[in-house]
């Protein structure tokens, strides 16, 4: 049986959603794939979205910005879109099931000095964290309730 896969939607694809995709992932452990992408790729994955994630022991340097294209030829059960440009600019995937708003602060507009930004970086991670981290149990729970098929 394979895994559901959740797909977490940001119009850059550089910031929130990579933040919300190495939460929701750590969060899960191999219950379900989950991947992000955006509708206007930046090209990049923001270096404080990395850094403020590596304060918690989430590693997502290895993560690229993708185009949601990539992902319409596939079996996506869950969209969860981070930011009001991608909920609105957001397909139905072949198979999808749910669909989720969760809207977020984009911590790439941060102004300041670096550190300044990144306490925006933070902020913006630990609200991630406290949403997808509850999203997560929601979905461990209905896991272990459901039935195997």
């Amino acid at each position: 049986m394979t895994k559901p896969l959740i797909l977490i939607l940001c119009t850059g694809n550089s910031c929130r959603s990579h933040l919300a995709e190495g939460i929701l992932r750590n969060a899960l452990g191999d219950l379900c794939n989950v991947a992000s992408a955006g509708s206007k790729p930046a090209g990049f994955v923001h270096p404080l979205a990395i850094k403020a994630l590596a304060e918690i022991n989430i590693d997502i340097s290895s993560h690229h910005s993708k185009h949601l294209n990539e992902f319409l030829n596939d079996n996506v059960e869950t969209v969860i879109t981070v930011c009001g440009n991608a909920d609105q600019a957001c397909p139905i995937f072949p198979g999808q099931l749910n669909r989720h708003h969760w809207g977020f602060d984009d911590p790439a507009h941060a102004t300041g000095s670096e550190a300044e930004q990144f306490l925006v970086f933070q902020r913006v991670r630990d609200e991630i964290r406290r949403v997808f981290e509850a999203y997560a149990a929601g979905r461990r729970d209905q896991i272990k309730s459901d039935p195997p098929v």
